[in-house]
């Protein structure tokens, strides 16, 4: 009886840039699939991830690429950014060039994560040592020979042996022969000799690989000699991006001739534009591979041989830092770029090399080193063997290998053998495919390639459901981790993002699992790597999930990016009103900051929209209650919140619409006791603990009881006890309101609040709502620069941080100088506005209350006696009562 195989076997030969991206994407998309299977990595390096590119340690050698063009993941463009700043470099920004070695050391961070998550469904192993030779078993897989001795069987291969290597053809033999010529420049101990002395040193070649190497054998008392057929230097990248072009529309079905002659006017309309060629250049890149492939064989050739280094030096740029050192070097001039090439070299008696170039000028040189790139053809030993068995042919031009989709081609164009391959390989079919951002693209596809025919088919059988009968496209136990976090959102009980992880700990592939995450970690500042859950939402929504998964997927996506995410999680309750998550994002409430710009009467339309699919439910009515506090109608709201707190003692949402109709209604003892029964009792495990305690400590604020609000706010408010957002909305708003009524003595701690939100959060806020209780923050510091920096951003931002919060900022910056009638006057112009912020009235106090001060500040006592009889008219409070007695007659 013949044994069935249940694991599935794809070896990657090679351990560099590409076959460690490919194993990334094995991993993953295997894991999200729960397919089993065994990944082998062949390589001798030491580390995978390195290959040659990342290998070398010389901090001058820098990325030619940007870091926000340098994720593993081509649907992930931060993650490379996101890696550095975690990893000792927390300033480091999208437009910064990394050093070559800490890509390396990425790369293999990140292939080591995705091996941790993948137990339990993919095992990889490694094999240091070299595939020889390949050849086909009877049963369809490849049998791969090693270089050790061994033999390895896999169902698939992937050749991921970067670039052909340098033939020095063009050396002399007197050359290539001498032990001063280095061939192999970036194998390991090649330039100890060239590193020693201060003899010349003539590089072949000029372009990357050759700058690297002049800015490694720099060294005063020495010149380094550049040499090139066409002596052109890599150029620059920009400082700073000039801007973005589209391409042009008359690229298509064209001669070369024409495509010479459409480029050329497109850079000369870039260069007219932005003053600059680069954004032109650039805005060809989606398109490269199209045109390459309209060429005749005749047209690519001659492009290569007219046009070819021409493009490689603008096209694949040096790093701005990187070419600051060139130009000093050449300023100094210990480097000399020369055109020509070698016609003769010979030895002296004292081992330096006279080499004689085409235009009959000699240098003497201690070294000559191979910079000349890749050559075309593939003439490692693996390739040499499928070359010669007809498994694998030449690609176009003779360059790499030919390939459909990145399976190899035979001797007959057919796709035999189960061999793949990416990255330089594929050069004569794509001509541009040797840098991360291609490789990357090409590593997910083979992944979905490999990965097709192991993916069982869906069986239909009765799928789990949440809290509120919606299926949920995942198993039993995934399930039910996500109903947890799904109540505990409800409840707004502490443990949601720990059931939500679980969930998709439990099944890698549930979307709505991931998508969860990432809205509690952009609304709620959960503990979350927002941008990696939402992409590993996305993926899981393209492979498996239902229209309302993919949906709400689409919904966060938008909302963390700022792309309509209003109107489509609008649109989403529309077509799925039971969806109780989306629900709970779009009502502004404790827990989400809500649709923004959402009126009243438009949130009751979503609550009237979706009251059929909740029939009462305690959650609804919660969030009715809210509301209807909102509209002043505290007696209706009161009964709302006490409807649903008799079902659900512990819903968060009622005892947040009671804790404001107790505020609004004046009622300060009897909402300071009762809240603080339930904070001391069903609260205790509240995720928004420290909004209670800020609710408490206004009433406290409002009953003048200045010890009572110092004692709370070091029991339950000072950071350290609260984190993130709510130190900044509550315990930063509380120490402001607390210092504009005289209920704080002495200094003002809010320079532990600034310190534990972090500078991007207070600078640069995603939200008018931050924005707000930023400024109050920064005004209570004292921190003009910080402020000045905040309306900047809010000037540049969404119309509503342009419009009200600039302004504010601005208001608050008077009165920070003692410019009080300018900050009344700024202040008291915002307050019809106020709400388009978002948050509550409670919460939009703050600026009422500065403008109350600023009032008093100037001198318009008249002014701030009508401000406050309207307060008083509106709530009783003793404080408001004090402030109005103190004022003079």
């Amino acid at each position: 009886m013949t044994q069935v195989r249940k694991r599935h076997t794809v070896a990657i030969v090679g351990a560099g840039a590409a076959g460690a991206l490919t194993a990334v994407q094995l991993c993953e998309t295997a894991t999200r699939r729960r397919t089993p299977l065994d990944v082998v990595l062949v390589d001798p390096a030491p580390e995978a991830g390195r290959g040659t590119a990342y290998a070398t340690p010389d901090p001058r050698h820098r990325l030619n690429v940007p870091a926000g063009n340098m994720s593993a993941y081509p649907d992930e463009p931060g993650h490379f950014t996101r890696w550095l700043c975690r990893h000792g470099e927390p300033s480091v920004t999208a437009a910064d060039f990394a050093t070559r070695y800490r890509y390396g050391a990425y790369l293999a961070d990140t292939l080591g994560q995705a091996v941790v998550r993948a137990h339990g469904t993919v095992t990889v192993r490694r094999l240091r040592t070299r595939a020889e030779s390949c050849t086909g078993t009877p049963d369809g897989r490849v049998e791969l020979r090693l270089a050790d001795g061994g033999q390895l069987t896999a169902d698939a291969a992937v050749l991921a042996t970067g670039p052909a290597g340098a033939t020095a053809a063009w050396a002399p033999p007197a050359l290539r022969d001498s032990p001063r010529f280095v061939d192999e420049p970036w194998a390991p101990g090649a330039l100890n000799g060239a590193r020693e002395g201060t003899d010349d040193v003539l590089l072949v070649g000029t372009g990357l690989t050759a700058v690297d190497l002049a800015l490694t054998l720099d060294r005063p008392g020495r010149t380094v000699h550049a040499l090139s057929r066409s002596g052109l230097l890599p150029q620059p990248h920009a400082l700073r991006p000039a801007g973005v072009m589209t391409a042009p529309d008359d690229l298509d079905d064209t001669s070369l001739g024409r495509l010479r002659r459409a480029v050329y006017r497109h850079l000369s309309r870039s260069v007219r534009t932005h003053g600059d060629w680069r954004p032109g250049l650039d805005s060809l890149r989606p398109h490269t591979v199209r045109l390459w492939r309209s060429l005749t064989p005749e047209e690519r050739e001659e492009f290569l041989a007219r046009e070819g280094a021409l493009w490689n030096t603008h096209r694949h740029r040096m790093a701005p830092a990187t070419a600051e050192h060139v130009s000093r070097a050449r300023t100094a001039r210990r480097l000399h770029v020369h055109t020509g090439t070698v016609v003769r070299a010979a030895a002296h008696e004292d081992g330096t090399l006279a080499v004689e170039l085409s235009g009959g000028r000699t240098l003497r040189v201690g070294w000559v080193v191979d910079c000349t790139g890749p050559g075309r053809r593939l003439d490692d030993p693996l390739w040499a063997s499928l070359l010669a068995s007809g498994a694998a042919v030449h690609g176009p031009l003779g360059m790499g290998a030919a390939t459909r989709d990145g399976r190899l081609l035979d001797a007959h164009g057919r796709t035999g053998l189960p061999l793949f391959t990416l990255g330089s390989p594929r050069r004569g079919e794509l001509w541009e495919t040797t840098a991360i951002p291609e490789i990357r693209v090409q590593a997910a596809e083979l992944a979905q390639q490999l990965l097709a025919p192991l993916t069982p088919k869906p069986r239909a059988s009765r799928r789990p459901v949440d809290g509120h009968g919606l299926a949920l496209t995942t198993h039993a136990e995934a399930a039910a981790a996500y109903r947890t976090g799904l109540d505990r959102v409800l409840r707004v009980r502490s443990g949601a993002e720990d059931a939500f992880a679980r969930s998709v700990a439990l099944d890698p592939g549930f979307a709505l699992g991931h998508a969860a995450l990432a809205l509690l970690g952009h609304e709620c500042s959960a503990a979350v790597d927002v941008p990696r859950a939402l992409a590993d939402a996305q993926r899981c929504a393209r492979e498996r999930a239902d229209e309302r998964e993919r949906s709400f997927v689409d919904v966060i996506s938008r909302r963390v990016t700022g792309d309509d995410g209003d109107e489509a999680l609008v649109r989403h309750l529309g077509e799925h009103p039971g969806d109780a998550l989306a629900l709970a994002a779009a009502v502004p409430t404790i827990a989400f900051s809500g649709v923004s710009d959402l009126q009243d009467d438009e949130a009751l339309g979503l609550l009237e929209l979706t009251s059929p699919a909740y029939d009462g439910h305690w959650f609804h009515t919660s969030l009715l209650a809210f509301l209807r506090q909102g509209q002043g109608r505290l007696h209706e709201a009161g009964e709302l919140a006490h409807r649903a707190l008799a079902v659900e003692p512990a819903s968060g949402h009622a005892v947040h619409a009671l804790a404001h109709v107790h505020y609004e209604s004046g009622a300060h003892e009897a909402g300071r006791d009762w809240l603080d029964r339930w904070v001391s009792g069903r609260g205790r495990g509240a995720v928004h603990r420290a909004h209670f305690s800020w609710h408490i400590a206004l009433h406290e604020l409002a009953l003048d009881d200045p010890a009572a609000v110092r004692r709370r706010w070091f029991a339950q408010l000072a950071p350290g006890r609260v984190t993130g957002m709510r130190a900044l909305v509550d315990s930063g708003s509380l120490l402001w309101r607390a210092r504009l009524s005289d209920s704080w003595q002495g200094e003002l701690p809010t320079a532990d609040v600034l310190d534990s939100v972090g500078r991007e959060v207070l600078e640069r806020p995603a939200t008018a709502f931050t924005a707000l209780h930023a400024a109050v923050a920064l005004t209570a510091a004292g921190d003009l620069p910080a402020l000045r920096r905040l309306r900047d951003h809010a000037a540049g931002a969404d119309p509503v941080q342009r419009e009200v919060v600039a302004p504010l900022c601005e208001a608050f910056a008077a009165l920070v100088e003692e410019r009080f009638k300018e900050a009344a006057r700024g202040l008291d112009a915002l307050l019809p506005v106020l709400r388009r912020v978002g948050g509550s009235a409670a919460q939009r106090e703050v600026v009422e209350e500065t403008l109350l001060y600023a009032l008093v500040a100037d001198g318009r006592c008249e002014a701030a006696r009508r401000l406050l009889d309207a307060r008083l008219d509106r709530k009783p409070a003793p404080r408001d009562r004090r402030l109005l007695a103190a004022l003079p007659a």
